[in-house]
């Protein structure tokens, strides 16, 4: 089984907010309770045990709201507009008859009642706002309960002094759980819509590298399939007449079209071939703009190209992994020459959604790239939340080419 700790740190960034928001939320459903608990105990009277039972209703019905509000905050479900209406109503009916039987019902009652009166307005106010989504919406929903209770007061025979005492304090403590409900509401929005971007992001720089590399095959073949249709249609019109140049222009459509082969070859080999200092700064550029301190250190200055190129590809991968796996804050990136090998290490700590080292198609596909020029790819983890990967190529591979 997870432990706690496992468990948490295996969410997301989003998901830790929504999973904090709610459970500060379902916290105030019981906090509710607890504080009408402490004007009931000192009350000695028969109706202290229907009120608190009205609070604990009360108490579930707004854990209940919390819970259909805030998935439909997050997407996962629709308004609960009947809930909300039903929560709204219930706390009404409660409020006035606690508000009666403090001003008209037995003297043994009223403390209990008073308590009772206040922590359901309070509390049934910031829930309701939770799924109203509109701040105009519950700068009215406040105001219209506080101003009911200041009338309901002056109904009950309370002085007018009193009954705005009442009605302010109503004013006060609903307006600050209802806007920090409010707030809340906003902060988890917006954390979704800020992972939902990053991912935006991501599919974009996909979708532009897919474009370059389009564009350059269209530069590439467009010309020489232009020239090729040309001299081909020369050919056959020389053929027809049996001129003898159709053949040299059929050997130049052959050389053109070995031509083509070989830039086609050049393209992709420059696609696939990455510079490694190109991608140390473009991975540090990616962390920091997603929120996750990048510190790079080494150069890649002077080693050989197709060193460069498989290290290249561990450096992308690994920045994948860590903006898609982990919820990591920190990641050190360091390229150092030791003994003819070059040792390329990258680590972060949000290990909690990495993959293990022997897991991923992405880390597999590392391992035979390394192999081809003779390196090695180690990753697992390290510590408590830390992921480790490094990236070991000798010096040596980068010549083979030139002593073959």
């Amino acid at each position: 089984m997870r432990g706690p700790g496992k468990w948490w740190r295996s969410k997301s960034t989003p998901a830790k907010v929504e999973t904090y928001t709610r459970s500060s939320f379902h916290f105030f459903a019981a906090a509710e309770v607890v504080s009408a608990t402490v004007p009931m105990a000192e009350a000695r009277h028969e109706l202290t045990g229907w009120l608190m039972l009205m609070v604990c209703l009360h108490a579930a019905l707004c854990s209940l709201t919390v819970s259909r509000a805030l998935s439909w905050v997050c997407g996962r479900g629709g308004q609960p507009v009947r809930l909300l209406w039903t929560l709204g109503a219930v706390t009404a009916t409660i409020a006035v008859t606690a508000l009666a039987i403090a001003e008209r019902g037995p003297d043994g009652a009223a403390p209990a009642a008073n308590g009772a009166f206040g922590v359901v307005l309070t509390f049934g106010l910031g829930m309701i706002a939770l799924g109203v989504g509109s701040r105009r919406r519950v700068s009215a929903l406040v105001t219209g309960f506080a101003a009911a209770t200041g009338l309901l007061a002056l109904l009950l025979g309370q002085p007018a002094l009193s009954a705005l005492v009442r009605a302010l304090l109503v004013l006060i403590s609903g307006a600050f759980i209802a806007f920090t409900a409010v707030f809340s509401v906003w902060l988890l929005r917006a954390v979704y819509e800020l992972d939902e971007a990053r991912e935006t992001r991501a599919r974009l720089a996909v979708a532009e590298e897919r474009l370059r590399f389009g564009r350059d095959l269209h530069d590439v073949m467009g010309r020489n399939l232009a020239v090729i249709a040309l001299k081909s249609e020369l050919a056959v019109q020389l053929a027809r007449r049996d001129r003898p140049e159709a053949v040299e222009q059929m050997i130049e459509v052959q050389r053109i079209a070995q031509e083509s082969q070989r830039e086609v070859r050049d393209v992709v080999r420059g696609y696939r071939e990455a510079d490694l200092e190109v991608e140390l700064a473009g991975a540090q550029g990616v962390l920091t703009a997603a929120g996750i301190r990048c510190e790079v250190t080494g150069k890649a200055a002077g080693l050989p190209v197709e060193v460069q190129s498989a290290l290249a590809w561990v450096v992308r991968e690994a920045t994948t992994n860590v903006l898609r796996h982990g919820d990591a804050g920190r990641c050190a990136v360091g390229v150092r020459v030791t003994e003819g090998h070059v040792v390329l290490t990258v680590e972060n700590d949000g290990a909690a959604g990495a993959p293990d080292g022997g897991g991923g198609s992405g880390l597999a596909g590392l391992r035979e790239r390394l192999a081809a020029v003779d390196g090695t790819l180690a990753a697992g983890r390290v510590g408590e939340g830390e992921f480790r990967l490094v990236a070991e190529v000798p010096l040596a591979a980068g010549l083979r080419e030139v002593t073959v």
